[in-house]
């Protein structure tokens, strides 16, 4: 591209032409020949007449210089002008293009493609094979023109994490087989990683090498800790620079299930300093409740910290057999066990009576052996519904005919009477070591100290599942701690006592560590890999380089200690995952992360990513060469006298070319047609409130959905409608949430609805407030509902009736929940003279569509789902609550089936008529 006067020109040879206009002047300034004179005798009979119409004998300057502008606008067009071109030397041959394509560079990825597309534009202009090279997600160098890489922009995405070092050398080993040199453009994201350099060598070996990076540098925060009481959150900066404000949101669920910014804390850094740490104390609710920490304002994985059972410290009671004696706390049977739970837990005091009510995550009972039935029976219905009981054995334990007999519903395992010692002075043998742990254990990987041994423990019972409930042995294969679930709980007993009395476990780390395995400490503190080994840890959700939480699919599960001391790659995303009922989070970032700078060599020049927007300017010199040109034909044809034979026709070309706008409603009405009736479609009406519409569009995205998979109705995309401006013939069910504020529609909007309401369509009033009784004047949507319905042309209503078509277009429904359930909803009433024909079991009902369906239970927020396909609003809580969410879709599809095919259910009432029409 050359550039003259601040302008560029993509074909500069064109302005060649330029050279002619003063040829094309002449030509058009030539006077005809002279008129030959004679003499006419008669002549003289003309003297004193005057002649109207006077034609020059040569072309008016004016007229002569609109034709040398057009003719200029002409040329100037075709040479290609271009206002704010790239300044950017082009160069020739090959261009690699690459991406560090990280999180690092997430927040301004936008600005990132926008420069690529301006590079890919450049390189096509100049011919240039182009390959783009994500150092992220690496593929060999593919070298094409730039138009075939421009559609591909849109999908390139950044990565949760940095180039890793097998990265870095799978794309160096390609580049020593590729043949051939090529420039190199380098987007880069402002940090280090291993391999960096190498690779920036052999990039310089191949030919120049150019980097871009933006002026601000990356920001991430570290994951969050607990320790001394308060969560500890600590960020960084890559480089040092001025002091710098950041805000730290921490977001989790508020009671009702939804997403909310839980607490905000300013923070800043200093000048010149690059991390910055801040301790947060807030109540035990709250912190549970916690789900992430991120910053604001920035769009990345790194910006982001997931929280796992770390921020939550455990409800544990503890209960014994027996009471402590003044001034021996170190021979209570709960002295060990509240030493280890201290640093972790918070402590329900009280009796079992006390305590189930406050539902503690962990009960633990040390030589309790009777329970009271009323006692037993809480604790069993406690535990079946997710609590742990862990039972220590003792002398009363041993000494009772606890589980003799038959099995105790709060034991794993039936127990033998009395105990059995094995390293007392009363005893041949000696105190029993324990055995490995087996894969199928909890325990499974935990070292095992040689001076642990077990002096004294109560004996199983022989029994068929017995080797199934053992998860930790002695040596001599005796059971040493056995579980068995219970409900959605578990029981899990150790045969020895909670103090060291039996054994030596409670003085030993390994105790501690058991108790992690079991989820009875909190892993408040951060997870070692001898902890991890032997486990399997499930991703449940995973982090893009947006940081947005995404379902992890179908990615396999990752061994316990690549999960706390792998890298971060393709291989081990960052996200959440779990082993059992714990929880662990794996974030971009580890507690001993840095940021450090990207170093570039002294001869690579750095640009910033600030970029200029071209903007073409052959279209508008174009277009004004043709205006200037239908100035000039109407000119002409004024100066001949002969304006007034195409009068009409000049005046549609001026009309045409002055008045573009008065065209500009054709194409957007056009468009909006085609998208409403190529295909089945469903909408919503545009309440003005930015929320609700898109959960409204996410509703009605949802049902769509379930249409495809369940029935053989398939509409496309749902669209939002606005009743002022856009026809609503098209679409035969109408979604209108209710708010308090949203405007009342004009006299032609309702005269639209009430034409659509006549036409067949159908219109589905929701309140959104599960409170539609009366009509919903209870509630301030309710009331909007009231306001909106009345010029509405809308006939009597009266709730569902049992054998409404609505109860079985599809499905067989009887309750019509969304997110919401239980409340009446509101149908056209049936005709009073509908009757049940004798062997029908529904009336003869009037055969068109109801024209209304008012409700409040909120159906667009349970049909709601994101692009991925995932529920975005909770509906209940457990298995209820997934089938409220089913009969919600049950529904919503019974409501399509109903509008498409009226109801034809019901005309199972004609056939004895017309069986005996036939004869049969």
């Amino acid at each position: 591209m050359t550039v003259l006067a601040g302008i560029g020109f993509t074909a500069p040879w064109v302005l060649l032409g330029l050279l002619t206009l003063p040829i094309l002047w002449l030509i058009l300034r030539a006077v005809p020949p002279a008129p030959i004179r004679r003499l006419f005798p008669a002549v003289t009979l003309l003297l004193g007449l005057k002649d109207d119409e006077s034609v020059s004998d040569r072309t008016p300057w004016w007229l002569l210089l609109l034709r040398m502008l057009a003719a200029a606008a002409i040329i100037i067009g075709l040479a290609g002008p271009v206002l704010n071109p790239s300044r950017d030397e082009t160069g020739s041959g090959p261009l690699l293009l690459v991406l560090d394509a990280s999180w690092a560079g997430a927040t301004r990825w936008s600005s990132t493609l926008d420069q690529i597309d301006s590079q890919l534009t450049e390189a096509g202009r100049a011919g240039r094979p182009v390959s783009i090279l994500r150092l992220t997600e690496p593929e060999p160098p593919v070298f094409q023109a730039a138009e075939a890489w421009r559609s591909r922009l849109p999908g390139l995405t950044p990565m949760p994490w940095q180039p890793t070092e097998a990265q870095i050398d799978l794309i160096l080993e390609t580049l020593e087989q590729a043949a051939g040199g090529f420039d190199t453009h380098w987007f880069s994201d402002r940090l280090d990683y291993d391999g960096h350099d190498q690779l920036v060598t052999a990039l310089q070996g191949r030919g120049d090498v150019t980097v871009y990076q933006s002026s601000s540098p990356a920001t991430a925060i570290l994951p969050a800790t607990y320790q001394d009481g308060a969560i500890q959150l600590s960020v960084l900066r890559a480089n040092p620079g001025p002091a710098e404000t950041v805000t730290i949101l921490a977001q989790g669920r508020d009671p009702a299930g939804a997403m909310r910014v839980l607490q905000s804390t300013d923070l800043e850094f200093e000048s010149g300093s690059t991390q910055l740490q801040i301790d947060l104390a807030l109540p035990s609710e709250l912190r549970a409740r916690i789900t992430r920490f991120e910053l604001q304002g920035q769009r990345s994985a790194g910006a982001v910290t997931l929280t796992d059972d770390s921020l939550r410290r455990r409800e544990v009671a503890l209960i014994a057999g027996t009471l402590n004696r003044e001034g021996l706390e170190l021979l209570s049977p709960l002295h060990y066990l509240t030493q280890v739970l201290v640093p972790t837990a918070d402590f329900v005091d009280g009796g079992l009576a006390e305590v189930l009510p406050a539902n503690p995550d962990v009960i633990v009972l040390a030589d309790v052996a009777k329970l009271s039935e009323v006692e037993q029976a809480e604790v069993v219905e406690w535990v079946e519904q997710g609590g742990l009981l862990l039972r220590f054995a003792g002398p009363r334990m041993a000494a009772s005919d606890l589980g003799r007999d038959a099995e105790d519903v709060l034991l794993p395992v039936r127990l033998r009477s009395g105990g059995r010692s094995v390293g007392g002075a009363m005893s041949w043998g000696e105190a029993k070591g324990l055995a490995p742990f087996s894969e199928s254990s909890p325990f499974y990987g935990l070292m095992i100290p040689e001076d642990v041994t077990v002096a004294t423990q109560v004996m199983a019972q022989p029994d068929p599942n017995l080797a199934d409930r053992v998860i930790a042995s002695l040596s001599d294969g005796t059971p040493l701690v056995t579980r068995k679930p219970l409900g959605l709980g578990q029981v899990v007993l150790f045969h020895v006592t909670a103090d060291a009395e039996w054994s030596t476990l409670p003085l030993s780390g390994l105790f501690v560590e058991m108790l992690d395995r079991l989820a009875v400490a909190s892993a408040a503190k951060s997870r070692q890999e001898a902890q991890m080994q032997g486990t399997v840890w499930e991703p449940v959700q995973i982090l893009d380089g947006f940081g947005t939480l995404i379902d992890a699919g179908t990615l396999a599960g990752v061994d316990g200690v690549e999960l706390v001391s792998g890298q971060i790659g393709p291989n081990l995303r960052p996200g959440l995952y779990e082993s059992g009922k714990q929880k662990l989070a794996r974030n971009v970032l580890s507690d001993d992360s840095v940021l450090s700078p990207a170093v570039w060599p002294a001869d690579v020049p750095i640009r910033g990513q600030e970029i200029s927007t071209e903007t073409p300017l052959e279209g508008l010199l174009l277009a004004l060469a043709l205006l200037l040109l239908t100035v000039d034909v109407i000119a002409s044809l004024a100066l001949s006298g002969r304006l007034g034979k195409v009068q009409p026709i000049a005046f549609m070309l001026v009309a045409l070319l002055i008045a573009p706008d008065a065209r500009a409603q054709t194409p957007d009405d056009t468009e909006f047609a085609l998208n409403a009736t190529h295909e089945l479609v469903l909408a919503h009406v545009l309440t003005g409130n930015a929320q609700v519409d898109d959960i409204a569009l996410a509703g009605l995205r949802g049902l769509v959905q379930t249409l495809h998979f369940r029935t053989s109705v398939e509409p496309a995309d749902p669209i939002g409608v606005d009743l002022e401006r856009d026809e609503l013939a098209f679409f035969p069910l109408l979604y209108w949430p209710i708010t308090p504020d949203q405007p009342q529609p004009s006299a032609e909007a309702y005269a639209k609805l009430n034409a659509y309401l006549r036409s067949g369509g159908m219109i589905l009033f929701d309140t959104r407030d599960a409170d539609i009784a009366g009509f919903g004047a209870s509630s301030p949507n309710g009331r909007k509902l009231q306001q909106l319905a009345a010029p509405l042309n809308i006939p009597s209503l009266e709730p569902v009736p049992r054998d409404h078509v609505l109860t079985r277009a599809f499905y067989l429904l009887q309750d019509f929940p969304g997110r919401y359930s239980g409340t009446e909803v509101w149908v056209e009433a049936a005709p009073p003279d509908a009757e049940q024909i004798e062997g029908m079991p529904f009336r003869n009902l009037n055969d068109n569509v109801t024209p209304v369906v008012i409700g409040g239970n909120d159906w667009a927020g349970a049909w709601a789902v994101d692009r991925n396909g995932q529920s975005l609003l909770p509906v209940g809580r457990g298995y209820a609550g997934e089938r409220q969410r089913e009969l919600a879709n049950r529904f919503g599809v019974n409501l399509v089936m109903h509008v498409l095919t009226g109801n034809y259910k019901s005309d199972q009432v004609h056939v004895p008529a017309l069986l005996d029409r036939l004869g049969q």
